[in-house]
């Protein structure tokens, strides 16, 4: 369970908007409704691709919802990529409500999706985790097989990014969320990509840097200049989808 500091800092859902996504978007959006490992019911898109052999599970950040993504989502599926974009529980049309066990139930189910109704190999999956969905993402990866890891924005642990925006003062106490992301990365062995824009104002790029030095190799660190933390797909332009298009070619061919 989260309390209620955590509601007020960590989870910034937004509601569901109606509206025709996949004709605004021009994207084959396929609705999609499945089971988070304890059973809570969630929404995502799946849109397929025959470029590429791999899938990208891709775990967002902590604001909004999977509509907030949609331009971004465009790219990849231009770049030849199936992707399997989910709302986490609270998030858009998602029942429940967020906490970190539950995000972590959330991707578990989106994974087990892939595997159980689309038939996806473990070796054809690559794990996407933006800022908070790099801890999430990084979970499934402690857990579960797959061709590689993607974390953009990542962070070591909610206790140090409270630190480096509070002055060092211990504020992690009152919240009940950890996303202890450098923990996981000790665990994991598979191929890593770390993505971080170099003018990031909510994960300052040091924290980014702690959390490659905690990961285990094979990994490998790709820096965005003048990108902020919100804009890092933006910023990075065409070089940042190459670089990501690249990483994903080169663990399928693993």
């Amino acid at each position: 369970m989260s309390n209620l500091l955590d509601q007020l800092f960590v989870y910034h859902p937004t509601p569901w908007t109606e509206r025709d996504w996949g004709r605004v978007s021009g994207l084959p959006l396929e609705d999609v409704w499945f089971s988070a490992a304890d059973g809570t019911s969630l929404f995502g898109w799946y849109v397929e691709s025959s470029a590429s052999p791999a899938v990208l599970l891709w775990c967002h950040g902590n604001a909004g919802n999977i509509i907030n993504r949609l331009d971004n989502l465009a790219e990849l599926y231009r770049l030849g990529i199936s992707v399997f974009l989910f709302d986490y529980r609270g998030y858009g049309r998602s029942r429940g409500g967020p906490s970190e066990g539950g995000l972590y139930q959330d991707a578990l189910g989106a994974y087990a999706y892939l595997l159980g109704t689309r038939r996806t190999r473990p070796d054809r999956i690559v794990l996407f985790g933006r800022s908070l969905g790099a801890a999430v993402a990084g979970e499934v990866a402690s857990q579960r097989a797959a061709a590689g890891l993607i974390l953009e924005s990542a962070f070591p642990s909610v206790e140090a990014l409270a630190r480096a925006h509070y002055f060092g003062l211990p504020v992690h106490w009152l919240l009940g969320a950890r996303f202890n992301v450098a923990d996981r990365l000790k665990q994991i062995s598979m191929p890593t990509l770390f993505v971080h824009g170099d003018r990031d104002t909510i994960v300052p790029i040091h924290l980014g840097r702690q959390a490659f030095e905690a990961a285990r190799e094979p990994k490998s660190f790709y820096l965005v200049p003048g990108a902020d933390h919100n804009d890092v797909y933006l910023g990075g332009g065409k070089p940042y989808f190459q670089r990501l298009k690249r990483f994903v070619d080169e663990v399928m061919s693993r």
